[in-house]
């Protein structure tokens, strides 16, 4: 990477990082600490949920979904708006009418203490997982960088994350995410100006939109219902709508940013903005990864995105034959070329015949590109039985380092960076929130000094993040990074949501009927997860509602045995 890149990059990080330590220097207290001081203004809360949800992850994974698969997956966030104005209205008015550190404050008022607490550690254990994620991601992009070792990569990534957690707290956390917004959505709108500016001199913008269409790329709603489909309007509008009510409505790592606003008004008016600008923002990452793919359709692409799992090939008998699938790939793309260039005639001419031929051309060239992909994948498989061979999250950085202009690659770099730290960040701080709140000081050490629990927050804070980077060693069994993170969250997410509807909506559910409900109903999501046929998505609907139901039978029926004994 040349010398402006990293004068950029670092530039910019230790900037932001910078800040937010200044910000926060007059911290002293543990609800300072936990909490911040109630005085965010509803754009800093806004751009803070967005920051936190949109960690690095989404940067490398989802250019890479949608180079793969197309724009299905932005269905995913449709249901999101309605999301946002149910917590407006029903539960943003509870929390703050309690004054609550967390989310699982409440259940105690509600239910009982073993509610809470089950609870909590079901938040404790899902991400504390997606926080290996978040630190593996970009540790992707530095390992491939510098070829350092991966494992190596990811502890120096998570020393500093933890670090920056450890001094600043929850405050630093949001002050810092709103420069980090900035930072991420300049860097995308550069790429994708810079995508079309360097596509070929004959192949304008509308003419790579239109070929993405024809390739069916541009396959953004799809009506069909399917239990086995992920992404389609149903799952969006329906199975996703329960996900985002239990991630930005129980999730700690959301609720302490919103909780730390100066007010209910400036909190809602915070998750309204986060419901109506995250969808043209997930939108608009897809669309990066549309032209990266058409950017690919005119500039040859590796035959393997992965460059660490090429170099397994080197100095081995597998070697020539790479190098022979290679030359193959590239005659078949000088093909291709030619064949794009057909369909997009074609289709400026609105010739359907023309059209129709150049389809069918394109897709068998396609489909033998693919087979020379697998081989590849199959080769490196057989090298190292462990390595993962698909390769779509190296599609996008693939793009950055070998494309952009010097200064700019920088840029991208530390938008990736950001969206790491900050959804890190946040991350670590709701688990040391959680653990002290919800257990440490609840259950265990209830009347010591503040100062005692500043030190053991940072202190849960260290611990972690050793958690996250053990998870983070073993990330790579993953086959898509952010689809990783949500299958994750669906299989604790819709029990958790669960919990909470029939706190707000059960009234005569006791706390034993409820807590349960919740061991029994995570009993069936994991059984269906891992020996059912069902998509993730749908896990947080079956969730909750399996929850809901056991509740209401398990409170009858205790309800019935009382009656019976009188």
């Amino acid at each position: 990477m040349n010398t402006l890149d990293w004068i950029v990059m670092l530039g910019t990080l230790l900037g932001i990082v910078v800040y937010g330590l200044w910000k926060t220097r007059h911290i002293r207290t543990s609800r300072s600490y936990l909490r911040g001081d109630d005085d965010l203004k509803w754009w800093t809360i806004g751009l803070s949920i967005m920051a936190t949800q949109a960690s690095a992850i989404t940067f490398l994974s989802t250019p890479g979904q949608a180079y793969d698969d197309g724009m299905r997956f932005v269905q995913f966030y449709f249901g999101m708006p309605l999301a946002m104005v149910f917590l407006c209205v029903v539960v943003l008015p509870i929390y703050y009418r309690l004054k609550v550190y967390t989310a699982y404050e409440y259940l105690e008022t509600r239910f009982d203490l073993k509610t809470r607490t089950l609870t909590a550690i079901l938040f404790l254990i899902s991400r504390g997982l997606a926080a290996g994620l978040t630190i593996y991601a970009p540790s992707i992009i530095l390992s491939a960088i510098m070829g350092w070792p991966l494992n190596w990569t990811i502890f120096l990534m998570g020393i500093f994350v933890i670090f920056y957690t450890v001094m600043g707290g929850t405050k630093a956390v949001s002050v810092t995410q709103k420069q980090q917004m900035f930072v991420i959505l300049a860097g995308m709108f550069i790429a994708a100006a810079i995508l079309v500016f360097k596509l070929p001199k004959d192949i304008s913008f509308g003419d790579a939109v239109r070929l993405a269409g024809k390739l069916d790329k541009l396959n953004t709603i799809d009506f069909s219902f399917d239990w086995n489909n992920r992404y389609n309007f149903w799952t969006g509008m329906f199975a996703s709508v329960f996900l985002f009510l239990s991630y930005f409505g129980t999730d700690q790592s959301q609720v302490q940013r919103y909780l730390s606003g100066r007010s209910l008004t400036e909190s809602r008016i915070g998750l309204l903005f986060n419901g109506v600008f995250k969808v043209p923002m997930q939108f608009l990452i897809l669309f990066v990864g549309i032209l990266v793919f058409v950017f690919f359709q005119f500039n040859r692409p590796p035959l393997h995105f992965n460059n660490a799992n090429v170099a397994l090939l080197q100095n081995t008998a597998a070697e020539a034959r790479y190098q022979a699938l290679d030359i193959e790939h590239n005659a078949i793309f000088q093909q291709q070329q030619q064949a794009m260039r057909r369909l997009v005639e074609a289709t400026n001419k609105n010739d359907a015949f023309a059209i129709q031929m150049a389809q069918v051309y394109v897709a068998e060239l396609r489909q033998q590109e693919q087979s020379l992909r697998e081989e590849v994948k199959q080769l490196i498989s057989e090298q190292n039985p462990r390595a993962q061979t698909r390769d779509t999250d190296y599609v996008f950085l693939t793009f950055v380092i070998n494309y952009l202009p010097v200064g700019i690659v920088g840029l991208l770099l530390a938008v990736i960076f950001s969206a790491a730290w900050s959804s890190t960040a946040s991350e670590l701080s709701a688990l040391a929130t959680t653990t002290v709140v919800d257990i440490y000081r609840r259950s265990f050490i209830k009347n010591a000094t503040d100062r005692h629990y500043l030190l053991v927050s940072k202190g849960f804070t260290m611990l972690w993040g050793a958690v996250a980077l053990s998870f983070a060693a073993v990330a790579n069994l993953f086959e898509n990074l952010i689809q990783a993170v949500n299958i994750i969250g669906s299989l604790f997410y819709g029990v958790i949501l669960g919990i909470f509807f029939v706190a707000f909506f059960m009234k005569k559910i006791g706390g034993n009927a409820t807590f349960l409900a919740a061991l029994i109903g995570e009993a069936i999501i994991l059984g269906i997860y891992f020996f059912g046929n069902v998509a993730f998505l749908w896990l947080n609907l079956i969730g909750c509602a399996v929850v809901m139901l056991l509740a209401g039978m398990i409170q009858l029926l205790s309800d019935l045995a009382v009656s019976s004994r009188r």
